[in-house]
């Protein structure tokens, strides 16, 4: 079994010490960027099997004693906010809705001062029933995964007939006022690259905004091919034949999604151009692994541990400093479109969205 296998990152340690870093308590780097968006993810867990992501007998899960407890996890996510300047909290997975206690975790997250912006990316499965006691703990906002319209073609992408629960959560999601609430869709070329113009009259329908994003290297059998993605401008003109768009006028600053008004607004869909169109320069983002891994990128190749720092006694200034200075050696950009690019070790269930 391979260290790719097994979803370890490539180096994982502490984060080396630059003399040049300013004494600045914030997430800086290098590159004069500010961290505050503090992406956690919760669980490496998930109940679909997605195609881009894993295979269909899914993957070896994280051992549960390797996973940050409740309390380790709120933790960090108070150095993070109280110490780091971090005002956004973004929960991811896997799937964060297996996550034992979650409500708890954002009702303790939501109690902070200053009280974080908090949001939730899930695939939908049991967010009918759940949806108000997450408006209630605290979730401001929320994203749906969902790829497509049609039950075969959800069962073919998923490897799980579940599409008629996503559409509840959904539904579910827009009566607790978690709102936007926010579609997130992939187009797989030859597989449903035809429900471009679909899904955004389904958005527009029941008031959800869409969001495309370009499929990234981030599937656990690294079978990523960039001519087999549909890129942000192929979307753009598959809209364009049926709608008319207009670019949002509205300040973008560190936000994912290009926005673009639908006839004339104020419905509006965002593309993100993750590989054609990277927005490095602009990123606001830090990230938490669920077994207490820092990462500065998406598809970095190298962690900090604070799992380590937490259970060894460190101080809240120590695991601090130590994030400080992972977060100042962050690169300039993913590097996708780099000859020598490699993808990261670990797939994009096991880092987080």
């Amino acid at each position: 079994m391979t260290a790719t296998e097994l979803g370890l990152p490539a180096v994982r340690g502490a984060a080396p010490r630059d003399p040049a870093r300013p004494a600045d308590p914030r997430l800086v780097d290098s590159f004069g960027r500010v961290a505050t968006d503090l992406r956690i993810s919760l669980t490496d867990r998930c109940n679909l099997r997605c195609s881009y992501c894993m295979p269909a007998e899914g993957l070896d899960w994280m051992p549960r004693d390797e996973q940050l407890t409740d309390d380790e996890l709120i933790r960090l996510i108070t150095i993070a906010v109280r110490d780091l300047g971090v005002h956004e909290l973004r929960f991811t997975g896997g799937e964060p809705l297996l996550r034992r206690g979650l409500e708890q975790l954002i009702a303790a997250s939501a109690a902070l001062e200053p009280r974080p912006d908090i949001s939730l990316t899930t695939n939908g499965i049991g967010l009918a029933r759940r949806a108000e006691a997450l408006a209630a703990a605290g979730v401001n906002r929320l994203n749906v995964s969902m790829d497509t319209l049609r039950p075969d073609r959800f069962a073919t992408i998923t490897r799980r007939d579940r599409l008629s629960d996503v559409l509840e959560g959904l539904a579910a999601a827009r009566a607790a006022g978690l709102g936007p609430v926010k579609i997130n869709s992939v187009l797989l070329r030859n597989v449903n690259d035809d429900e471009a113009v679909p899904l955004l009259r389904f958005a527009l329908e029941h008031g959800y905004e869409l969001r495309f994003i370009e499929q990234m290297p981030l599937d656990a059998q690294h079978g990523w091919e960039r001519s087999e993605m549909i890129t942000a401008g192929e979307v753009m003109e598959r809209l364009r034949e049926s709608f008319t768009l207009t670019p949002d006028t509205g300040e973008r600053g560190a936000a994912p999604a290009e926005r673009w008004l639908v006839d004339g607004g104020p419905a509006a869909v965002g593309v993100i151009a993750s590989v054609t169109r990277p927005f490095c320069g602009a990123c606001d983002r830090t990230r938490l692994t669920a077994d207490g891994q820092v990462r500065s990128c998406l598809f970095a190749r190298t962690e900090t541990d604070l799992r380590g720092m937490v259970r060894g006694g460190a101080s809240d200034a120590e695991i601090a400093e130590t994030w400080r200075h992972a977060m100042w050696g962050k690169l300039a950009g993913h590097g996708i479109d780099d000859p020598g690019f490699l993808q990261p070790d670990r797939p994009m269930s096991a880092i987080g969205g």
